[in-house]
C-alpha cells in the first residue's frame, strides 16, 4: 500500500521560510515523478514544483521561481520544499503527489494522467504566512 505523508507545515510570518518534507512508502518503481501543489482559500489547486526521480525535469511555477526549492533524497524515498522569502500569497494547503513515469517520459511529469500507473496524493500540510 503507498503511503505519502507531508510534514512541516505550519505558521510563519512574512520573509520567513519552512521547509516542507514528504516521506513516501511502499511505492515499487525506481522511475517516478515527485511533486508539490498547493490550493489556497477558494482557489484551485496548483502546481507549485516537480522533479523527475532522475533529478531532472525540474519545475516550479512562476510564483515560486527563485524562492523556492524542491529536492529530494532518493535513499529515503523523501521529498523536500524549502520555501524562502514567504509570502501571505503562499498561504495554502501544501499536497505531496508521486506517479511513475520512466526518464524518458518525465517532461511530462504531472501534465496528463500517467499511463503507468496511479498518482498518490498525500492529506496535506498547512502553510499559513501571516502579513
Amino acid at each position: 500500500q503507498v503511503q505519502v505523508v507531508e510534514s512541516g507545515g505550519g505558521s510563519v510570518q512574512a520573509g520567513g521560510s519552512l521547509r516542507l518534507s514528504c516521506a513516501v512508502s511502499g511505492f515499487p518503481f525506481s522511475s517516478y515523478c515527485m511533486g508539490w501543489f498547493r490550493q489556497g482559500p477558494g482557489q484551485e489547486r496548483e502546481k507549485v514544483a516537480i522533479v523527475h526521480s532522475s533529478g531532472g525535469s525540474t519545475y516550479y511555477s512562476d510564483s515560486v521561481k527563485g524562492r523556492f526549492t524542491v529536492s529530494q533524497d532518493n535513499a529515503k524515498n523523501t521529498l523536500y520544499l524549502q520555501m524562502n522569502r514567504l509570502s501571505p500569497e503562499d498561504t495554502a494547503m501544501y499536497y505531496c503527489t508521486v506517479e511513475r513515469r520512466p526518464r524518458t517520459d518525465s517532461s511530462r511529469c504531472f501534465t496528463t494522467s500517467s499511463p503507468y500507473g496511479s498518482r498518490y496524493w498525500g492529506q496535506g500540510t498547512q502553510v499559513t504566512v501571516s502579513s
